[in-house]
């Protein structure tokens, strides 16, 4: 069982930081090398940075990889905010991404790659443009797998 306060990290942790200007580069490379699954939580969504990240996340939901993505429903943006989030749904419902809303004024900035690969941070992935932020890429299936008991994500993946 996982402890959602503390690990007793059994494997090497393997972490390095990134922000705003080399995070993107690292990420897509990660998502290039998916095989199973990726969840992408981000609170806002824009079309310009989902039209940046939509040939990879096509390709990977071809090969079979799931890719879901977790958003503030966008009745919790303001107006101009909500009108992008509803034109990004659009674009992503028929690549085969699977698109969930939070009720609640969600704030986490995380993905999951494969159970192995997580990043978390200040960053909006799928809406940055133009602030300062970071982002931790952890390679360690224990901590994936904390985060995920963590958040309650398990109920939706496995």
């Amino acid at each position: 069982m996982f402890s959602l306060h503390k690990t007793s990290l059994q494997n090497p942790l393997s972490s390095k930081l990134f922000d705003e200007s080399t995070f993107y580069e690292a990420f897509i490379d990660d998502l290039r090398h998916a095989k199973k699954e990726v969840i992408i939580e981000s609170p806002y969504i824009t079309c310009r940075r989902v039209n940046q990240l939509l040939p990879i996340l096509k390709k990977l939901v071809k090969h079979g990889v799931k890719v879901t993505i977790n958003t503030r429903n966008p009745q919790h943006y303001d107006e101009l905010l909500r009108i992008q989030a509803y034109m990004t749904f659009n674009i992503l419902k028929p690549t085969g991404v699977k698109i969930r809303t939070f009720n609640d004024y969600h704030h986490r900035k995380i993905s999951v790659i494969d159970s192995r690969i997580l990043y978390e941070g200040s960053l909006n992935i799928l809406s940055q443009y133009h602030s300062c932020e970071i982002m931790r890429r952890i390679e360690s299936e224990e901590l994936n797998m904390q985060m995920i008991y963590f958040l309650g994500l398990k109920r939706f993946y496995w």
